[in-house]
């Protein structure tokens, strides 16, 4: 692909750079090699329907096979609670997954993550987020498996929930909801960027919730949506 390209000859240019700047080679051939242009691919989300269907579909079951709806009575609010948090915050899946109880606070409606970096930040959630742990939580209490320093999401072993079965069980509901769309963690935290930046209009605020140390990132993922205000503005001004 073009970035793989880059990647590579970027790799090579530093490589006979240093032979060139140590006098082992005589010409450095990789200084005349033309970088592939880099076509930036849309960045694929949910609207807001497609999100409440996918919401829809996993409080229901609804398409799932006889053996996952056997399994789904049982991770039925502990999923709720995973997509609705992925919704509504933006959350990175590596963040989710370390999650502890002791991170979360309902009674503020915030949790600490651990950010790329080490750094701390607090994260604030819905109130359907809230009452959504807080049916999870009271779950976990009566099957005695809750204390306050455990994970906080758990697979059916009993053990913190792991990035990749987390991958496969939004490929799963995703696969129902939205069959059109390859969805993946990762869309989900671009839908939240994406509905946020619709209501608010402020990219700063976007990166700071997303994480991004550079506001240029956030930029260069919803450059689409900057377009589309862009057509709106033209339509906002007119003379009779």
């Amino acid at each position: 692909g073009e970035k793989g390209l880059a990647r590579k000859l970027s790799t090579l240019r530093a490589l006979f750079k240093y032979y060139y700047n140590k006098e082992v080679i005589d010409n450095n051939v990789t200084s005349r090699i033309k970088t592939p242009k880099i076509h930036e691919k849309p960045i694929l989300r949910l609207n807001q329907d497609e999100a409440l269907k996918l919401l829809h579909v996993i409080d229901t079951g609804d398409g799932l096979t006889d053996k996952q709806k056997s399994f789904h009575h049982r991770t039925r609010l502990r999923d709720l609670a995973i997509f609705t948090l992925f919704l509504s915050t933006g959350i990175r899946i590596s963040e989710l997954c370390a999650l502890d109880v002791s991170d979360i606070d309902l009674e503020s409606r915030s949790f600490k993550v651990l950010r790329k970096g080490g750094n701390e930040a607090i994260l604030y959630f819905s109130e359907q987020s809230a009452r959504v742990l807080e049916k999870y939580i009271e779950q976990r209490k009566s099957a005695a498996d809750y204390t306050k320093h455990s994970p906080l999401f758990l697979s059916l072993q009993k053990k913190r929930i792991s990035v990749r079965a987390l991958q496969m069980l939004v490929q799963k509901y995703a696969r129902l909801a939205v069959p059109l769309k390859s969805i993946s963690p990762h869309k989900l935290r671009s839908t939240y960027g994406t509905l946020l930046y619709e209501q608010t209009g402020d990219i700063y605020l976007v990166a700071d919730v997303l994480g991004h140390k550079d506001v240029n990132t956030t930029r260069k993922h919803y450059a689409a949506i900057d377009e589309t205000r862009r057509k709106q503005a033209s339509e906002a001004v007119f003379f009779d």
